[in-house]
């Protein structure tokens, strides 16, 4: 491949970035724009006119020519960093060779060598198995037929202000914004919701650690004793992390009482880390903080660093299902899985330690910014999982308005600043600067 044109490297940050060419959107996005809206899909959630040609590391380039530092990472897929060289020559290599057979009816070696790697950083003892899927929504798919195939029951549990999917099955666990479910019930039956400890926005004054107990002593002394009976419940489905709920940690004593209260009851634990996981908090999985062993995860996103992959982890018993009871005729394809061993080698090597410094250094300095400014009510997540959310006032809680968000994200869009050298950038200098070397 040959790159004609270059980005901006992280040492020549001091220049400035985002750099601005033109007024955003510029003209070429504008006439991307606006063919867009001719021919797709009017349901996407585009937040902001952003037309993007190419990647590197953490700086994306628009079609007109200005760069940005992204904090999307693609919507928390390019856990490597964008084009990252060592993914990028895995890919080359593998569609070189192959790059579909269907690994539901015939078998492929890298199959099995994923397992193995995913089954070395498990976030509960082994032995395995595991599933491959496209997306993280199929992932959760998968453990919810799952679930019930093993147990023989029905029932569900998942939470207010969760999002895990918006295929049906996983659209009836999720309960993040209404605009997902208007107008697609009826949903898939047996799914229950309860509250989710969200402290700053739900606890009364409470602390994290107790709002958690009280949410898990919600499930035994009301639920379990009106309206669903705990014999019937197949699954609990948590986010260690909640995403689009607002990048809220549940607290490790609320993950703890979902464990005990899930071995009391002979339910299964499933842990959705589909957007927490493949390293994004410092540890593999988000779970993992709490010393909690899940039954099931659901993995997706940042594993494959950006190739379309969603992967069901288990323990070996529980996937016992018998062959025809599910499968995908995509999942696991070659390519992705290549792209996914060698973002696992860049994540071992070097990317969890990054997070976990980074982000202890970013939620550091971001916390002082409740007390500088008015409109910031909290700082919260774990490694590069952060949020800050805003507020009107700090005394009411009422979020900012949509347009009052809109202004901030034209402000940091256009915004020109240079990155100051005690900020750590040696992974985002060390990938970039390699994919114009060896990418060329």
């Amino acid at each position: 491949m040959v790159v004609t044109e270059t980005l901006a490297r992280p040492s020549e940050a001091k220049s400035g970035l985002p750099k601005i060419k033109t007024a955003l959107p510029g003209p070429n996005a504008k006439r991307i724009i606006a063919d867009d809206e001719r021919l797709i899909s009017p349901s996407y959630t585009r937040s902001y006119p952003l037309v993007v040609k190419r990647g590197r590391g953490a700086i994306i380039e628009d079609v007109d020519g200005n760069q940005f530092l992204d904090f999307s990472a693609g919507i928390a897929v390019t856990s490597t960093g964008h084009c990252h060289p060592e993914v990028v020559a895995a890919i080359q290599r593998q569609a070189g060779e192959l790059i579909h057979m269907s690994g539901t009816d015939f078998f492929y070696e890298s199959m099995i060598e994923l397992a193995s790697r995913l089954s070395k950083v498990a976030p509960m003892a082994g032995p395995h198995k595991f599933y491959f899927g496209n997306s993280g929504t199929e992932s959760v798919e998968c453990a919810l037929k799952l679930a019930r195939y093993h147990t023989k029951r029905q029932g569900v549990l998942a939470f207010y202000g969760a999002f895990h999917g918006r295929t049906m099955g996983s659209l009836s666990l999720t309960a993040s914004k209404p605009q997902q479910r208007r107008r697609f019930a009826p949903l898939v039956p047996g799914v229950t919701h309860v509250p989710f400890p969200y402290a700053y926005r739900f606890g009364e004054g409470k602390t994290e650690r107790d709002y958690g107990l009280q949410c898990a002593k919600f499930i035994e002394e009301r639920l379990f004793k009106t309206t669903v009976p705990p014999e019937e419940l197949a699954a609990i489905f948590v986010e260690p992390i909640q995403g689009e709920g607002g990048y809220v940690p549940a607290p490790p004593e609320f993950l703890r009482e979902l464990r005990r209260i899930a071995d009391e009851n002979g339910i299964l634990l499933v842990a959705d880390e589909v957007q927490s996981g493949a390293g994004r908090t410092g540890k593999w999985w988000a779970i993992e903080h709490a010393g909690v062993e899940p039954d099931i995860v659901c993995i997706a996103k940042g594993i494959a660093s950006g190739m379309p992959l969603g992967i069901t982890m288990t323990r070996a018993s529980i996937m016992d299902w018998v062959p025809g009871s599910h499968a995908s005729t995509f999942g696991g394809n070659p390519v992705a899985i290549a792209a996914a061993l060698a973002s696992m080698d860049v994540i071992e090597r070097e990317g969890l330690v990054n997070a976990a410094q980074l982000g202890d250094k970013l939620k550091k300095r971001m916390s002082t910014w409740i007390t500088k400014h008015p409109m910031v009510g909290d700082v919260r997540g774990k490694g590069l999982m952060l949020a800050v959310e805003m507020v009107k006032d700090k005394q009411s809680k009422t979020p900012i308005s949509k347009e009052a968000l809109e202004q901030v994200f034209r402000e940091a869009r256009t915004h020109s600043a240079w990155l100051p050298e005690p900020v750590p950038v040696e992974l985002l200098r060390k990938a970039t600067n390699e994919a114009y070397h060896k990418i060329s």
